[in-house]
């Protein structure tokens, strides 16, 4: 990070979130309850996401890191009000100065959330597009919910966007059911900055894809990061992703974070043995 941490506020802070399927019980509600891979031996209450906090700071990105099963993708719905957390706190800044806890906020102004402060990138682009829909009318419609109402304002931002996420102008018109999976990503990751929203998350973006294709998306993340300031939350189950986008990281494991830090020092020295594994894995 450019700035350190002490020195500027978090656009997003995050304490003590967590996410439960199941009422919970005495055994399973404590802290000290020990789960078998996030589940309840009593009451089979599945812990999906436990007690887990964070902040991002303007302009960084943060990564999240962790096997399928770790609660990373449940974290970041809750976030995205995808899911309802069962508890916790999410304020953010760039909404209200950070007064509000943002989970408890009325459903209007979660979507007001949504729609101008927090932008989303999904692992599956069918839930974040309309695939009949044009390229172009995906781009209007996230606008149109955030109370534009000017046609030209709205072709011009959308052919911006997807000039910058290198979609040809000449296929605006064409609904993403017609593109490749790392098109399909460019148009959604436009969708998302349709507002210009201070905080992108991305989940899993960029599995499924080809090697190249995987390549020239991050490219593309790291160049929106330079172009729009953006802070970011990203999401993987590749190491290799998280090394190559940020600046700090969160190691998820059984819906906790078991290990945080810089990006370079998890790398370079990491503390906890599933931790290791995950490095050693990349060498």
């Amino acid at each position: 990070m450019s700035i350190p941490e002490m020195e500027q506020s978090p656009c997003l802070s995050v304490s003590h979130v967590s996410k439960r399927f199941g009422e919970g019980c005495e055994y399973c509600l404590s802290p000290d309850a020990k789960l078998e891979r996030n589940i309840c031996p009593y009451c089979h209450t599945v812990h999906a996401v436990r007690d887990v906090s964070m902040n991002l700071y303007p302009g960084e990105i943060v990564g999240i890191v962790g096997e399928s099963g770790s609660g990373k993708s449940t974290f970041m719905q809750c976030l995205y009000f995808d899911q309802q957390a069962t508890e916790g706190e999410v304020r953010a800044i760039p909404f209200d100065g950070g007064v509000q806890n943002l989970l408890t906020l009325s459903s209007q102004h979660k979507r007001k959330v949504r729609n101008t402060v927090l932008g989303m990138v999904y692992q599956n682009p069918y839930l974040g597009l309309r695939m009949n829909f044009s390229s172009m009318s995906n781009i209007a419609e996230q606008m149109i919910a955030a109370g534009n109402r000017n046609v030209e304002a709205m072709r011009a931002r959308g052919n911006e966007l997807l000039d910058k996420v290198n979609i040809p102008l000449n296929r605006a018109g064409e609904p993403p059911k017609q593109f490749s999976g790392g098109m399909q990503q460019r148009v959604q990751i436009a969708k998302a900055l349709s507002n210009n929203p201070p905080i992108l998350l991305l989940d899993e973006v960029t599995t499924g894809l080809d090697l190249s294709v995987q390549a020239s998306v991050l490219d593309l993340i790291l160049q929106i990061k330079r172009d729009f300031g953006v802070s970011m939350l990203v999401v993987s189950h590749d190491l290799g992703v998280i090394r190559m986008l940020a600046d700090r990281t969160f190691v998820m494991l059984n819906g906790q974070v078991i290990e945080s830090g810089l990006t370079d020092q998890i790398l370079e020295d990491p503390q906890h043995a599933y931790t290791q594994q995950l490095v050693y894995s990349l060498l």
